[in-house]
């Protein structure tokens, strides 16, 4: 596939002898096509968190997904939220159930995750296809994974569906929900303090099958300005 390259000539009056910074770009308008063998969009906004959520269904059958749009929103209350690209069983379920769990995705757990992504007929239970152990929510109806370190107990606060900037309807919806309930494993703490590289989380990278996870070796701390 053919692409092209243009270079622009960038200045910055931050760098110290004024000299130019030279960059070759890539540049493309995502609604003519990106003009690369792969979609670099994904691969760009990375590594996220994997939102691995937890649904019920009107009849109570629990279902599990990884969610590759996933982030954290609000810090008080704290809310939390998934996309979901095309109607999926989880958005069918939270219409009728409200609620959903986060469960923590680690490198110990990948390959659950990973067999939690399958494609399965409507009402079946991927806990049960990929043989992952629930674990019953204090609050919510939906299940948690039981051998998640970290857990999150959400109820739905807003579903809405994504547009495009001329306002036509894209067929994605963007699930928020509050955290309502939390559980944590006290290895995990430090003092008190959470420690984010314990868990060794994993997160999504782009293309079909790329991930990351992070270790204490990846952390480095930087203080706000006064």
């Amino acid at each position: 596939m053919a692409w092209t390259k243009r270079v622009f000539h960038v200045w910055s009056c931050c760098l110290a002898d004024s000299r130019p910074i030279v960059m070759s770009i890539h540049y493309y308008e995502p609604a003519a096509g990106h003009g690369l063998p792969h979609n670099p969009f994904n691969a760009i906004v990375a590594p996220r968190p994997i939102g691995w959520v937890g649904t019920t269904s009107r009849d109570g059958t629990h279902n599990l997904a990884p969610y590759s749009f996933f982030n954290a929103f609000n810090y008080i209350p704290p809310i939390v939220g998934f996309c979901s690209v095309g109607d999926k069983d989880s958005l069918k379920n939270v219409r009728d159930v409200p609620e959903f769990s986060w469960n923590l995705a680690t490198w110990d757990l990948r390959d659950q995750m990973n067999a939690s992504s399958a494609g399965l007929d409507h009402g079946m239970s991927e806990f049960e296809a990929a043989g992952i152990a629930i674990e019953q929510a204090r609050i919510i109806r939906p299940a948690l994974v039981a051998a998640s370190p970290v857990k999150f107990e959400c109820k739905v606060t807003q579903i809405e569906q994504l547009k495009t900037a001329s306002g036509d309807d894209v067929p994605s919806w963007l699930i928020l929900g509050e955290v309502v309930g939390v559980h944590i494993d006290e290895s995990l703490l430090e003092d008190g303090v959470y420690q984010t590289e314990r868990a060794r989380p994993i997160m999504r990278g782009g293309g079909p099958g790329d991930y990351f996870t992070i270790t204490e070796d990846n952390k480095f701390f930087m203080g706000r300005p006064e």
